[in-house]
């Protein structure tokens, strides 16, 4: 049996899968694979370690509070029985933290995905939203009602990174469309390469929790340039994988294969070099998260 994951450059045999596909997929069973003896020291060493790495690479927060409308909370409590009476199925809810900040990446098919994953996840959660999302009529008013962040387009990546950091910091969840936009693909596979901003952030907080969400039906629900309403009707269902954190996936040998030694070597590189390095984690990073996306079911 051959699977091909032909948008990430990938074509391997299901026997070998375990080899680059994530251990996001596969979550507290991962864990506890690790040997627990001193498990909490390692830890702590490799954390130290790569707070060095992280002096040169980790992204600033601008010190702003966020948080969450009255709108906001009346809209998590009241939203997702009526969803689920309309079709949703929600699937691994529990693996989303009671509090405390965190990370969702999803998949992105249908401008109502933000939607069903915030009246889902039933916490404060912020997107970054493009600023003309802000100027219609048919969806200011939700962005500005559910305290989604506002990004201006002539300011970069920048700016919405460090907004991104501010809701962590505010002990929010923070929700990524690691794809960058919505798949416009008329035939599957739908899902594009990941861009790598989902794991510079995971990287400047590495002990937040990473939810991969593969969910699949709200294409049909309101499919891309064709449809200006949403069929409510139409059936979808959202999968939340098991959580980790960038530090688990940096110290795991699938994942970063990285190690206090090999850390403490790599910060006593110039600047360039420990650039260059994070770069090619944040890439290997997001894309086992694609993969974590292709193997909860993401179409």
């Amino acid at each position: 049996m051959q699977v091909q994951f032909a948008q990430f450059g990938h074509t391997t045999s299901s026997r070998d899968l375990h080899k680059w596909l994530p251990v996001f997929a596969s979550g507290v069973d991962y864990k506890w694979m690790i040997d627990l003896a001193g498990i909490e020291q390692m830890a702590s060493e490799l954390e130290s370690a790569w707070g060095k790495i992280a002096e040169t690479t980790a992204i600033k927060g601008t010190g702003r509070k966020i948080s969450a409308p009255f709108l906001f909370r009346a809209l998590t409590w009241t939203a997702q029985p009526l969803l689920r009476l309309l079709g949703a199925r929600f699937v691994g809810l529990e693996h989303i933290p009671r509090r405390g900040p965190a990370i969702v990446a999803a998949n992105h098919l249908s401008h109502v995905d933000p939607l069903y994953i915030i009246t889902a996840i039933r916490r404060d959660t912020h997107y970054l939203t493009k600023d003309d999302h802000f100027q219609h009529r048919h969806t200011g008013w939700f962005m500005r009602g559910t305290g989604q962040i506002k990004t201006a387009r002539e300011s970069g990546a920048s700016e919405a990174l460090s907004s991104a950091i501010d809701i962590l910091n505010s002990g929010n969840v923070l929700g990524i469309f690691p794809e960058g936009t919505r798949s416009k693909r008329t035939e599957a596979p739908f899902l594009l390469p990941g861009k790598t901003g989902v794991a510079r952030v995971a990287s400047s907080r590495p002990n937040v929790p990473v939810i991969p969400i593969a969910h699949r039906g709200t294409r049909e629900k309101m499919t891309p340039n064709t449809d200006k309403f949403p069929k409510l009707l139409k059936p979808a269902t959202f999968t939340f994988g098991q959580p980790i954190t960038w530090l688990e996936w940096l110290g795991d040998a699938q994942g970063g294969g990285q190690s206090v030694d090999s850390l403490n070597r790599l910060a006593r590189q110039d600047e360039a070099q420990i650039r260059a390095q994070h770069a090619k984690l944040c890439r290997k990073f997001t894309d086992q998260l694609m993969g974590s996306l292709l193997a909860l079911g993401a179409p």
